[in-house]
């Protein structure tokens, strides 16, 4: 019987796509930078290969924050501001609001009165702390574990490791984790031992070897999931 679900944050619960694309346009309209869909689009794509290697511990998280900029400013030979100057900015406009995943919210809640709740982020804490306390789940959930604060980051067991050892009375088969990440969530899941649920809301194929115990195009097939399992 599961008792314990860890949620990933971002394009789990709440939107990143659209909080990534809002907090962009606003850096470049403040450094006087017209926020062209070529670059939106670019910015995305670095961003995403950046986080792959963090995941892949080949560059520290200072890395991706600021490299993710150099990158965009020299194939767009832009010069009017510093990556790091950029990246500030950026982060500060990102901790702001937040945009839920169709059904999270509605889902959270009834979770969380027979189950306990996780959070399970490789995010900037100070970032996702801004974001789960705008969207209001805090109330729905028992902990969040960060990899900045934790010092390591998903998939690595060492991470899953340290959430298991501050979750009361944990089991391993009473746990399952919930994310859009094969590689970082699902991925994370099978390196400690736990079920996973791979939330693929695009239905995107699986084109890897790592393969989830379940798979769910939307939120709400969760709750019947969760019903099934034993």
């Amino acid at each position: 019987m599961i008792r314990n679900i860890l949620f990933d944050l971002d394009d789990t619960i709440l939107d990143f796509k659209v909080a990534e694309r809002e907090a962009l346009t606003k850096t470049l309209l403040y450094f006087n930078i017209s926020p062209e869909e070529k670059i939106l689009t670019r910015y995305s794509e670095i961003n995403k290969q950046q986080w792959k290697l963090l995941e892949q511990g080949k560059i520290t998280r200072d890395d991706v924050k600021i490299k993710r900029y150099e990158i965009l400013f020299g194939e767009m030979k832009i010069t009017q501001c510093s990556p790091r100057e950029a990246t500030k900015y950026y982060e500060e406009q990102l901790g702001k609001g937040h945009f839920f995943i169709k059904g999270a919210e509605e889902v959270l809640k009834n979770l969380s009165v027979n189950y306990r709740i996780y959070i399970v982020t490789n995010g900037s804490t100070k970032v996702q702390t801004g974001r789960i306390k705008s969207s209001g789940i805090e109330k729905y959930i028992d902990g969040v574990f960060n990899s900045e604060k934790v010092g390591c980051e998903k998939p690595g067991r060492k991470f899953f490791e340290n959430c298991f050892s501050h979750i009361p009375n944990f089991k391993h088969d009473e746990t399952i984790i919930v994310g859009d990440s094969l590689s970082s969530d699902i991925q994370g899941g099978i390196n400690s031992g736990i079920k996973t649920i791979w939330f693929n809301a695009e239905k995107n194929e699986n084109k890897t070897d790592i393969i989830p115990d379940y798979e769910i195009s939307k939120l709400w097939d969760l709750l019947e999931v969760l019903k099934n399992i034993l």
